[in-house]
């Protein structure tokens, strides 16, 4: 077998993007209800944002209730627990770079899923929630497809 198998069944998953307020908090909890047991996720930001009401509306539309994140940044992450992943997922640009820092000391692979980031929608509150559906469904797709192999997912 080349190469180390953790990359491909990984046993905690870390997102990260630009604010840990949209895009991370959502993969978060998207890929925890795929695996409610056996793989450990968590969510981080370059900066530290405020947890986005759009978004929190987004994910109870699909029942994952998100109002209690707290944004955190990854060296909170980092001193409250450790950065002790097997994978990291970056949504941002500014995530990736951070990550691929971080990772120069870190034994943790990293991969990179650009994903709009949906707060730059100008328009209605209908418009604004169907921009930030429109990432809700991606993040799913790609997670489906990324993590189907790993264990039985019941998503």
């Amino acid at each position: 077998m080349a190469g180390p198998p953790r990359a491909r069944d990984p046993q905690s998953v870390l997102f990260a993007c630009a604010m840990n307020s949209v895009r991370s908090p959502m993969a978060e909890s998207l890929l925890r209800h795929m695996f409610p047991q056996g793989l450990y996720v968590k969510s981080a930001g370059a900066r530290r944002g405020e947890l986005d009401p759009f978004a929190v509306s987004v994910m109870a539309e699909l029942g994952q209730d998100i109002s209690a994140h707290k944004p955190q940044t990854f060296e909170e992450l980092e001193d409250w627990e450790g950065l002790n992943f097997d994978l990291i997922i970056t949504l941002s640009p500014e995530a990736h770079h951070k990550a691929l820092e971080l990772t120069r000391t870190l034994a943790a692979d990293v991969e990179y899923w650009p994903t709009h980031d949906p707060t730059t929608m100008e328009g209605s509150r209908d418009q604004k929630l169907a921009a930030y559906r429109d990432v809700c469904d991606q993040l799913l797709l790609r997670i489906r497809r990324r993590f189907s192999k790993v264990g039985a997912a019941n998503g």
